[in-house]
């Protein structure tokens, strides 16, 4: 059967986020933000459990996710899977005593370290952990993963891992697939049994604002719906890779030097 033909404004949109992607999507551009601790890690064992943890501590001040980061990294050395795998609440305790990460306390960062290892145990790989749960619907796995991480850390609703059940978009976690499964020059990849067209946009209100005004978005407001709905509209345009613009999207109004007005000047002009 000869595939439908594309439609000219298809073919356009798709041409302008490509020149964005490649202008934009350069591990130049990373810094400061928490994807660019799983620089330092080349073993896919190591990377899931640090972009996990980078993940779960992206909300609130930039400077801040980093310095909170880098404190729960610190502790647990230069090999995080092995010592999680190997290490109890009680270890946590003695390493990371006071901490606090905005709404995230002590308490809910030591739940979330006994549960990382314990699923690591179970698993052998929160990747197995995740998989385990997945039959097709993203949003079912995510849910899935979020409840394991609840039970094992003794906890009903972990701010950490948010459930899709409960309407939020889950932009930590979407992250967090986004770094684990796709690969480029930004993305370090390392899972392999999730391909990269099944993943969600990570949506928080910066991307909301951006993805409305393109016309990529009717919903009100940065929920779990309209997620779905953004994720649907890049299918359109890119279906093998629906979040291959995420990060060069948001570079506007984010870096000093690259303005939301740019990029919807660029927009309309090229369109």
């Amino acid at each position: 059967m000869k595939p439908l033909e594309e439609s000219p404004a298809r073919i356009a949109s798709r041409e302008i986020f490509e020149k964005i992607y490649d202008n934009y999507n350069r591990r130049i551009y990373v810094s400061p933000d928490p994807l660019q601790f799983l620089y330092d890690y080349e073993e896919t064992a190591d990377r899931e459990v640090v972009g996990l943890i980078a993940s779960g501590l992206a909300y609130g001040r930039v400077a801040q996710i980093l310095k909170s980061v880098k404190r729960v990294l610190d502790a647990l050395g230069p090999r995080p899977a092995e010592y999680l795998r190997n290490s109890a609440r009680r270890d946590h305790e003695e390493k990371l005593g006071g901490f606090v990460h905005r709404f995230t306390d002590c308490g809910e960062m030591y739940g979330f370290l006994t549960a990382i290892g314990e699923a690591l145990r179970r698993c052998g790989s929160l990747e197995e952990l995740f998989i385990s749960g997945y039959n097709g619907d993203m949003s079912a796995a995510m849910e899935n993963f979020a409840d394991t991480f609840n039970r094992c850390a003794g906890r009903d609703n972990m701010f950490l891992l948010p459930r899709p059940s409960k309407g939020s978009a889950c932009k930590r976690m979407a992250l967090f697939l986004r770094w684990m499964v796709r690969r480029d020059d930004v993305d370090p990849g390392g899972w392999r049994g999730i391909s990269p067209a099944e993943l969600l946009i990570p949506l928080d209100t910066h991307m909301f604002n951006i993805t409305t005004t393109l016309g990529l978005c009717r919903s009100k407001s940065a929920n779990g719906k309209a997620a779905a709905e953004i994720t649907e509209n890049f299918k359109e345009i890119c279906p093998e890779d629906p979040v291959k613009y995420d990060f060069a999207l948001t570079r506007y109004g984010i870096r000093e030097e690259m303005t939301v007005e740019e990029l919807f000047a660029k927009w309309h002009l090229e369109r």
